[in-house]
């Protein structure tokens, strides 16, 4: 039987909805965990760019987040007032400033490092299916984004 016109426009047939009610789900899985160590689900993501490569600058930290730079200077206000991480003017460049996690950030990488696995453990996917999705996912947003 074929599909209707009026089957294109059905909510349940739209990836963009399949994607966005899956990050609402990913967001409400991370929320109570990362309460536990008081961080925000942008916050999170920032600080794993900086425990990847610490000393790095806001224009850095916006593109590996794929983010505007005007979007993430609350986060880095907030994670500033909990003394996660400093901004410090580049010692070879003063004209760059320089995002770096203090004492007390990198110490918190130590208490998040089993969030990656807790959350892959509540997904239900064994890990081939994961690097399956998450690859397939990278491709479309790649994909998506040479149209933007």
């Amino acid at each position: 039987m074929a599909k209707s016109q009026d089957d294109n426009l059905r909510l349940d047939n739209q990836l963009c909805f399949s994607l966005y009610s899956t990050s609402l789900a990913m967001g409400k899985l991370y929320k109570p965990i990362l309460d536990e160590l008081g961080l925000t689900y942008p916050q999170y993501l920032m600080m794993m760019v900086l425990w990847e490569q610490d000393g790095i600058t806001i224009t850095d930290l916006s593109a590996r987040l794929m983010q505007d730079k005007g979007a993430l200077s609350p986060v880095i206000r907030r994670l500033e007032r909990q003394d996660l991480i400093e901004r410090r003017r580049d010692p070879q460049d003063d004209r760059r400033v320089l995002i770096q996690l203090s004492a007390a950030g990198r110490r918190l990488q130590q208490q998040a490092k089993d969030i990656p696995e807790r959350v892959f453990c509540i997904s239900g996917l064994d890990e081939k299916t994961a690097r399956k999705l998450k690859l397939q996912l990278d491709t479309l947003r790649d994909t998506l984004n040479t149209h933007l």
